[in-house]
C-alpha cells in the first residue's frame, strides 16, 4: 500500500480520482460500511460510517462508538461525491463504485498546504474483522505508558476499558485531554481501538498478554505519529491534578485584556468586573475544545441567569482575521455558543502564545484550559486540559468540579 500510495501522488492521479472509474458508477447507497483512512506510511485507520436516505436527502454519520457526527454537506455528480465533514476544515472526495464500494481521498486542509490520504470504504456492519473471539476481559482502568517516536522519555495516562464480548470501547486520558471515542474489539489476544473525527485519526492495536497485562501497543496518529506503548490494570491509577498544572505568575492574579470578536468589535475584559467569568482558552482545531465548548454552552445557559459571564479566546492555525474567523463560526453554530468567541490573532503553534496574550500565567499545557476570574478580576483557578463525556465518570466529576467552583465565585 504504501508503494501504491506514492505512485499514484508521483502519477498526479490521487487529485482526481482517475484511477478510481468504474464501468457502472452508482450514487452513494444507503447502509453502513467499513471505512478506511490511509497514512502515507501505508497504516490503514478504520472507521464506521453510515450513509442515510432521508426524505431524499443524503446525510452521512461518522460513528465512534456512542458518538455519531452528521455530516449534512454531501454533493454528488453522478458517481463522483464530495462530503465536507462539519468541523476541522477537511473533505472526502471519491467515487461510488458498482461493486458498493467507495474510492477516493481524505483532504485535510491546513493554512499553508493540505494532506492528502487514500480513502476507502467496503459495505459491512462492523469496525474491524474479528478472527478469534476474545481470550480476554478487560474492562477497567489501566495505567498506561507511551514512548514516542523520536523520545527517551515515557508519558503517563489512564487507559479506560470497557468490553461487551468481543467488542472493546475506551478511551485515554491523559493530562491535557482525552482520546475522546474509541472503538474497537479484543481479537483473540489482541486490542483494536481506532477514531477518527475530522481532526483526530488514532488508532491503536496491543498483545493482550494476560487479564492485567497489555504489552507490545502500537499508537498511530494523524499523518505520521507514532509511539509504543504498554499497560497494567490499575484501579488507583489517576492523573496530576487538573487544577495544579497551569499557575498564575504571583503578584499578576489581576487578569485584563481586550480582542475583536466575530465581528471585529472589541470586547475588553475589565468590563466584566463584578461578575464571576470563565475564560475558555481554545481552538477550533481542537477535538477536546469541541467537547468542553458543548459542555460550556449547556452551562451557560444554566448560570447566565445567576451571574456566569463565559469569553472564548481562540487561538487558530491561521493568524487572518478572515480565515479565523471563519473557522470559529462554524465551531460557534455547531455548538449553538451564545457567549462571546474572541480571536487573539495568535496562532497556538506561536511559542510565545501565552506571554503575547495572557502574560499572567505560566506552565500552560493544554487546550482546552479554563480561567475562574472572580468579580474582582482575579484569577482564582486555573482548570488544564478537559475529561470529555468519552471519559464516562471523570466527565461527571469535571462537571460537578466546575458547577462547585462557580457556585462558590457566585456566593462571594
Amino acid at each position: 500500500m504504501k508503494k501504491l500510495y506514492f505512485l499514484l501522488i508521483g502519477m498526479g492521479l490521487i487529485s482526481g480520482c482517475a484511477w478510481l472509474h468504474s464501468e457502472h458508477p452508482m450514487h452513494l447507497q444507503a447502509g453502513f460500511y467499513r471505512a478506511y483512512i490511509y497514512r502515507p506510511d501505508g497504516i490503514g485507520i478504520p472507521f464506521q460510517l453510515e450513509i442515510v436516505d432521508s426524505a431524499g436527502k443524503t446525510i452521512a454519520y461518522i460513528i465512534n462508538g456512542s458518538e455519531k457526527i452528521r455530516i449534512d454537506s454531501i454533493v454528488q455528480n453522478r458517481q463522483h461525491f464530495m462530503l465536507h465533514m462539519p468541523l476541522f476544515n477537511s473533505d472526502f472526495n471519491g467515487l461510488a463504485l458498482n461493486d458498493g464500494s467507495l474510492q477516493g481521498q481524505w483532504i485535510r486542509h491546513l493554512p499553508d498546504s493540505d494532506q492528502h490520504f487514500l480513502f476507502r470504504a467496503i459495505p459491512a456492519n462492523t469496525r474491524f474483522e474479528i478472527h478469534h473471539h476474545a481470550k480476554h476481559q478487560i474492562s477497567g482502568t489501566w495505567a498506561t505508558y507511551y514512548l514516542r517516536s523520536g523520545r527517551s522519555d515515557t508519558s503517563f495516562a489512564v487507559g479506560l476499558f470497557h468490553q461487551e464480548g468481543d467488542t472493546l470501547y475506551g478511551t485515554f486520558m491523559h493530562s491535557d485531554g482525552d482520546d475522546r471515542f474509541l472503538a474497537g474489539i479484543v481479537d483473540g489476544d489482541t486490542l483494536k481501538l481506532s477514531t477518527f473525527n475530522g481532526g483526530d485519526l488514532y488508532l491503536y492495536t496491543g498483545f493482550i498478554q494476560n487479564d492485567s497485562t497489555i504489552v507490545d501497543g502500537q499508537f498511530y496518529s494523524g499523518y505520521a505519529g507514532y509511539a509504543r506503548w504498554w499497560a497494567k490494570k490499575d484501579s488507583t491509577a489517576h492523573l496530576p491534578n487538573a487544577l495544579s498544572l497551569t499557575t498564575v505568575i504571583p503578584g499578576k492574579e489581576l487578569l485584563d485584556f481586550q480582542f475583536p470578536d466575530l465581528n471585529g468589535d472589541t470586547v475588553a475584559l475589565h468590563d466584566y468586573r463584578g461578575k464571576v467569568l470563565l475564560v475558555e482558552i481554545m481552538g477550533s482545531w481542537c477535538p477536546n475544545c469541541m467537547d468542553e465548548t458543548a459542555f460550556l454552552s449547556e452551562l451557560y445557559a444554566q448560570y447566565h441567569p445567576k451571574g456566569l459571564e463565559i469569553i472564548a479566546l481562540a487561538y487558530e492555525r491561521s493568524a487572518n482575521f478572515q480565515e479565523a474567523r471563519k473557522a470559529v463560526m462554524s465551531f460557534q453554530q455547531r455548538f449553538q455558543v451564545k457567549y462571546p468567541m474572541l480571536l487573539t490573532g495568535v496562532t497556538y503553534n506561536d511559542p510565545q502564545m501565552i506571554p503575547k496574550t495572557l502574560p499572567n500565567i505560566q506552565h500552560f499545557q493544554a487546550f482546552p484550559t479554563t480561567l475562574f476570574i472572580d468579580k474582582s478580576g482575579r484569577i482564582r483557578y486555573i482548570h488544564t486540559g478537559f475529561a470529555g463525556p468519552g471519559t464516562g465518570i471523570y466527565y461527571q466529576q469535571t462537571i460537578s468540579e466546575f458547577q462547585s467552583l462557580i457556585n462558590k465565585l457566585l456566593q462571594e
